[in-house]
């Protein structure tokens, strides 16, 4: 589901949520990206959110809150497709970097 900007400070501050940009690495390198956010391009989401690959980031927790983000929300919507097809529960959407930016969340260098 998609969540608001409060709703996802929230999540990060009260239970430990990984936000995570889907987006290219070119436009990561363009624009930043949210402050504390790691970024893993959408082809790649698979391999690093398999606990049992041998890529897997352990960020990646099946119960750990994941919240995602793309350019517009469309790629964050396919990775959390994946997402939950793999055994997560906590999967939200924030949309599009540019909302998130505009709702006063910080950004970083990518």
């Amino acid at each position: 589901p998609k969540i608001s900007v409060d709703e996802a400070r929230k999540l990060v501050a009260k239970e430990n949520a990984l936000m995570v940009d889907v987006r290219d690495g070119t436009e990561v390198a363009n624009t930043g990206k949210i402050k504390g956010a790691v970024h893993v391009s959408r082809g790649m989401i698979e391999f690093r959110a398999d606990t049992e690959a041998p890529s897997h980031d352990p960020k990646f927790q099946k119960d750990r809150p994941v919240i995602l983000y793309c350019a517009s929300g469309g790629r964050a919507a396919l990775a959390g497709k994946v997402l939950k097809d793999m055994g997560y529960t906590k999967v939200r959407n924030l949309g599009g970097f540019k909302d998130a930016v505009d709702g006063g969340l910080e950004t970083e260098p990518g």
